[in-house]
C-alpha cells in the first residue's frame, strides 16, 4: 500500500501586493556623517587659522626660486624614469635570461640596489670622490685615454641622476619582468614555430602584450620618482622642495614655503595622474580583445620578412 503524496495546491500570492522592505545601512550613513563633520573641520581649520598665512604662500607660489626649483624636478624625474626604464628592461632580459653570469649578475644588481637606502646612495655617489679622486676611461690595467677630477666629473646632477636612475632599474627590473612573465609561454613556442627571430619575437610579440601590466606600476613608479627627488635636497641640488627650503631659511616662514611646494607637487602629481588613466585604458583595450592567434603572428613575421628584404 503506497502513501499518497501530499498536494501543495496553495493560491500564489499576488506580486503586485507584496511590500519590499528598503535595505537600511546605518553603517554607510554614520561613516558618512563622521566624514563629513571631519571635512568641515579641515575646511574650517584651513580658512581660519591664520597661521597658515594664505597670504604668504600666494606670494611665493610663483617665484623665480621656487619655478627654477619645479622645473629641476620635472626634468630630474624625466631623466631618472628614462635611465631606471632603459636599464630596467635590459635587466629584467639579462634574468630570464638562460646564461647563468648574466641573470647571476642582473639578479646581484637589483639585490644590492633594492637592499640599501636611496638617501645612501645619493650620499655616496655625491662623495665618490673620497674612495676615486681620479676617475680615468682606457684598457684595463693599461694605458689610460682619459682622467680627471671626480669632484669635477661628479656633480651634484650627476649625483642624483646616479642615485636616482640606478635605484629606481633596479626597481622597474622586477616590474618589466614581472609583465614578460605575464605573457604566455606559447606566443613564444608559437612564434619559434614560424621560424621568428628571439629578438623580432621579444619586441614584436613579448613586450607588446606585457605593457598592459608593465604600465600601471610604471605609472605608479612615476608618481613615487617626481616625490622620492625631494631626497636630493641632502646634496644641495637646488629642486623645488630645496628652493623652498632656501627661501625659508632666510625669511622663517617655513609653514608657507611647505605648502608652497606640497601645492605644486599635488598639481603634477594630479596631472600624472590623470595622464597614467588614459594610458592604463588604452592598453587595456587588448583584454577585450580575442587572443594573439596564429593568424596575426603569421601577418607579423610576413611583415617582417617584407621589412627585411625591401
Amino acid at each position: 500500500m503506497t502513501t499518497p503524496i501530499p498536494t501543495t495546491d496553495q493560491p500564489k500570492p499576488d506580486l503586485a501586493t507584496l511590500q519590499v522592505a528598503p535595505t537600511r545601512h546605518y553603517g554607510r550613513w554614520f561613516g558618512t556623517a563622521v566624514l563629513l563633520v571631519l571635512v568641515a573641520m579641515l575646511v574650517h581649520t584651513l580658512f581660519t587659522n591664520p597661521r597658515f598665512q594664505w597670504t604668504v604662500v600666494a606670494e611665493y607660489f610663483t617665484t623665480p626660486t621656487i619655478i627654477e626649483g619645479l622645473f629641476n624636478t620635472l626634468w630630474l624625474t624625466a631623466a631618472a624614469m628614462a635611465i631606471g626604464i632603459v636599464l630596467g628592461t635590459v635587466l629584467a632580459i639579462m634574468r630570464l635570461s638562460p646564461n647563468p653570469v648574466l641573470s647571476g649578475s642582473a639578479a646581484t644588481f637589483v639585490w644590492f640596489f633594492r637592499g640599501t637606502p636611496l638617501l645612501v646612495q645619493l650620499i655616496f655617489w655625491f662623495n665618490l670622490s673620497a674612495l676615486y679622486p681620479k676617475l680615468s676611461l682606457g684598457i684595463p690595467f693599461g694605458p689610460e685615454f682619459i682622467s680627471g677630477s671626480a669632484n669635477e666629473f661628479i656633480t651634484v646632477y650627476v649625483a642624483a641622476l646616479l642615485g636616482l636612475g640606478l635605484n629606481e632599474g633596479a626597481y622597474m627590473a622586477e616590474i618589466v619582468r614581472a609583465g614578460i612573465n605575464s605573457v604566455h609561454s606559447g606566443q613564444r613556442e608559437a612564434a619559434e614555430a614560424l621560424g621568428m627571430s628571439s629578438r623580432r619575437i621579444l619586441t614584436r610579440i613579448i613586450l607588446p602584450q606585457a605593457m598592459r601590466v608593465i604600465i600601471p606600476p610604471t605609472g605608479n613608479q612615476l608618481i613615487g620618482m617626481l616625490k622620492t627627488t625631494s631626497l636630493v635636497s641632502v646634496i644641495a641640488l637646488p629642486d623645488l622642495l630645496y628652493s623652498a627650503q632656501m627661501i625659508y631659511s632666510s625669511n622663517f616662514q617655513t609653514i608657507p614655503l611647505l605648502i608652497v611646494a606640497s601645492i605644486w607637487y599635488l598639481i603634477v602629481t594630479t596631472i600624472l595622474s590623470i595622464g597614467q588613466y588614459f594610458v592604463e585604458r588604452r592598453f587595456s583595450k587588448s583584454d577585450n580583445k580575442p587572443a594573439f592567434t596564429l593568424a596575426r603572428l603569421k601577418k607579423t613575421v610576413t611583415n617582417g620578412q617584407r621589412e627585411a628584404t625591401a
